[in-house]
């Protein structure tokens, strides 16, 4: 038949294989590009949040662990001063141990119940005598508990928080408090515990007190901003902890993980932006697509030649078929290449046999893989098995089975209820094995069940329930039957199945020897 009385709906091979390859190269190319840029963005941002999360939890439980040392450094300090309010060379002593010792504070004051500075520390302050009347201070002396005050600008000019704690008399009077103030716009315990964890991809840590004000940043010129319109601020300042996606004050796009610090009612906010997340990504993808556009018009040139070169066979294949009943077709047939075309009905014919054969070859495999008579696994697939988990380092265990007397049963009873017995002791194994377990016919009347990732402590566990199973099992015409069991496993010194196997075989004589019906663990 010629070409142009064929059937419209027919098109030439050549151009359909190479349209098809070109639109399935491109949207496989586009959607795997696709696919892999949405999937790894979604894991870093996820990623992100998840360590900046991490990391403000970390921060906020150093900051509590300060803040409470500070306390308990102020509460020692307040029973030292509580008995001798009056001894000023106690006082300045002690404000200058506090000050110098524990390098926790830029400043120690102690302080009357009238407000009165008592003693300071460091003597540059030059402000005892002098009453306090601002901003934590006031909160202390109103507080008369242990108190981190709100930040305030202190007569001095700076910006700070004080952290104090009471002074009681025996008698249980109020006679003041000592504090420790930090410093928010210089160099603080805020800087030692914060400062080190800035980075310079944009990266930050900041912290803000209950009323959303930032008392610790970065950029000292921002401490003291209120930040009132922040989602990761709002949360934390609800004594909440989490992570979240937020627009910062300069309308950066954020990965923000937020903690509290509950000692002081505080929250501090590790954040990072979205693009320095993803700027890794995005050259990666750019590296993956310069290294894939050469190979992929390659593959394009590769596919024009390989579907000229299909095509020829092809249709000097169909133009045979067409004179199938033409004296010489069988010699045409035979002299075309067996790069089979695009005749309808021998291609529907080629399926069937290609069917009918992979059918054909999955059931030899399987016949060749499986015994027979018990369906337990032969030896051939027992290695492969075995050379699988060598392959990927997976320790197991190994039970050697064997049926006691067993040649008693074939005498007595014929080889047919033999067989029986075979069938229904695999058919216990296998009750008693999980999903990945395997059991195989080694032998005769020979098992081996092989545990994978199993202790040799659960297989001694699993080997004695199986013998107590065998034992309680009825078979007709025999009755009961009983099983000895060896049993090995891998180890760090030694992870060869081939000598984890011996090893088992030799428990099971032991078994044996010791007078059947019983489970053995090898032993060197």
């Amino acid at each position: 038949m010629p070409r142009s009385s064929l059937p419209a709906r027919f098109v030439n091979l050549k151009s359909l294989i190479v349209f098809l390859a070109f639109l399935v190269a491109l949207i496989t190319l586009v959607n795997g590009f696709y696919a892999s840029y949405k999937v790894q963005r979604s894991q870093l941002i996820k990623n992100t949040l998840d360590t900046n999360h991490a990391y403000a939890q970390k921060l906020a439980s150093a900051t509590d662990n300060f803040i409470d040392a500070a306390h308990e450094q102020l509460a020692f300090s307040a029973k030292i001063i509580a008995g001798n309010l009056k001894d000023k060379l106690l006082l300045m002593r002690e404000a200058e141990r506090l000050y110098v010792q524990t390098k926790s504070f830029n400043s120690v004051t102690v302080v009357n119940s009238d407000g009165v500075v008592l003693a300071a520390a460091p003597n540059t302050l030059d402000i005892v005598g002098s009453k306090l009347l601002v901003g934590g201070g006031i909160e202390s002396l109103q507080a008369q508990k242990p108190l981190v005050s709100t930040p305030y600008l202190s007569e001095a000019g700076n910006y700070l928080i004080l952290i104090s704690n009471p002074i009681f008399a025996p008698s249980g009077k109020y006679l003041g408090y000592v504090g420790g103030s930090i410093y928010l716009k210089k160099t603080s315990i805020l800087n030692e515990l914060l400062g080190r964890h800035f980075h310079h991809d944009g990266s930050y840590i900041y912290v803000v007190d209950r009323h959303k004000q930032i008392i610790y940043h970065p950029e000292p010129e921002r401490v003291g901003a209120y930040v009132l319109d922040n989602a990761a601020i709002n949360s934390v300042t609800e004594n909440m902890s989490g992570s979240t996606r937020t627009i910062n004050s300069k309308g950066i796009d954020m990965l923000a993980g937020f903690a509290p610090i509950t000692s002081a009612n505080w929250g501090v906010v590790a954040q990072r932006p979205v693009t320095a997340t993803l700027s890794s990504l995005d050259e990666l993808m750019q590296e993956v697509a310069y290294r894939t556009v050469p190979l992929a018009l390659f593959t394009f040139i590769f596919i024009w030649i390989l579907a000229s070169y299909i095509s020829r066979p092809l249709r000097q294949l169909a133009t045979t078929a067409i004179r199938i009943n033409a004296p010489d077709a069988h010699a045409h047939l035979t002299r075309v290449k067996s790069w089979y075309l695009e005749i309808y009905e021998l291609k529907q014919a080629m399926l069937k046999g290609v069917g009918i054969v992979s059918t054909q070859i999955s059931q030899l495999k399987q016949d060749a893989a499986i015994d027979p008579l018990t369906g337990a696994v032969n030896r051939r697939s027992l290695q492969q098995l075995l050379e699988k988990l060598a392959q990927q380092n997976i320790p197991f265990s190994a039970l050697a089975v064997d049926i006691d007397h067993f040649k008693k049963v074939n005498d007595t009873f014929g080889h047919p209820a033999g067989d029986k017995v075979l069938i229904a002791l695999v058919q216990v194994i296998s009750k008693l094995s999980r999903e990945h377990d395997v059991v195989a016919r080694t032998g005769g009347e020979e098992f081996l069940l092989i545990l994978p990732n199993t202790p040799i402590h659960i297989a001694q566990i699993i080997a004695e329930r199986l013998r107590t199973r065998v034992a309680e099992m009825q078979i007709e015409p025999i009755g009961s039957i009983n099983v000895s069991i060896g049993i090995a496993a891998t180890s760090e010194s030694n992870n060869s199945s081939e000598d984890v196997l011996n090893q088992a075989d030799e428990a099971l004589y032991r078994a044996k020897s010791l007078g059947r019906n019983r489970c053995e663990v090898f032993t060197s």
